[in-house]
């Protein structure tokens, strides 16, 4: 293979480099700067071990890197100028630009998960009262339309299939919701970024380590907050997750102080440097 490290090689979510590739870094006159840039995670260990160093074989440093959401980790992937263009977002006009515009009394729900046990749950909640459920392609609309038939409509709740959308796109997908179902650690990251509330599916593991991950971002996201309301989304969260049953939708107060919170969360995320930033502040450190 003709494949070249350079000045910087970065290894990610524990894949490893093939021992011809780390053969050409220690054989070059100066080594590169070597990163493993980990999952995101909530749990302890991230503080801990962020740029820890791995001295390997080779005699080469492997580099730690962690992903999170306190100033002693890596941070979050972020543009530059994101909250700026999320502030001067117009959701009604996005909507109606797309067809999925909303009747007067909908609130809006986005829907991006996996396989989920609790979809029928979640559907009966919101045909309670008027929804308009923007479905994304593939499991979730595969599901919907299992739940709701080609109708897709239940109740007070209407859902509309939404096509495949582009990362921009799917960002003001978020941006024009009251609440939105994500799946996953960039949609998870995303959805923060909306400012509005979430639950994050986590990806089921066959260990039940997705459980701990969901209770540490949890532990962190509600710290401080108020016991009712963060009672209640704790519950949420875990019954979507399939741990417990299911709780019921937030109160009218509720779902008001996860808006706040949410928007609070948001910006103190935002003081902190992002991922690209550190990243690049930090080969800078070792080059």
């Amino acid at each position: 293979m003709e494949a070249e490290p350079g000045d910087v090689v970065i290894e990610a979510f524990g894949c490893e480099l093939p021992p011809f590739f780390v053969e050409r870094m220690a054989a070059r006159q100066t080594a590169p700067v070597w990163i493993n840039l980990e999952y995101l995670s909530a749990e302890a260990y991230v503080e801990r071990s962020h740029h820890l160093p791995s001295p390997q074989r080779s005699g080469l440093v492997k580099w730690f890197f962690y992903p999170g959401f306190s100033e002693r980790t890596g941070g979050l992937l972020r543009e530059p100028g994101l909250l700026d263009e999320r502030r001067m977002f117009d959701a009604e006009r996005w909507r109606e630009a797309h067809a999925v515009a909303a009747l007067a009394g909908e609130r809006v729900v986005s829907l991006f998960c996996y396989a989920n046990p609790a979809l029928a749950d979640l559907l009966r909640q919101l045909a309670e009262q008027p929804t308009l459920l923007l479905v994304t392609p593939g499991f979730a609309a595969h599901q919907v339309r299992d739940q709701l038939g080609p109708a897709l409509r239940l109740g007070a709740l209407r859902a509309i299939e939404l096509p495949h959308l582009t990362q921009l796109e799917f960002d003001r997908l978020l941006w024009s919701c009251d609440f939105n179902f994500v799946r996953g650690e960039d949609s998870a990251v995303r959805a923060l970024w909306a400012g509005v509330p979430f639950v994050w599916h986590f990806y089921p593991q066959d260990d039940g380590a997705h459980h701990a991950k969901r209770e540490a971002f949890l532990d962190r996201y509600l710290s401080g907050a108020d016991p009712a309301w963060s009672a209640a989304c704790r519950d949420l969260w875990r019954a979507w997750n399939g741990c417990g049953v299911w709780p019921g939708w937030p109160s009218r107060s509720q779902a008001e102080a996860w808006q706040v919170h949410a928007r609070l969360w948001r910006d103190r995320l935002a003081t902190q440097p992002d991922l690209c930033t550190q990243l690049i502040g930090f080969v800078h450190e070792k080059q």
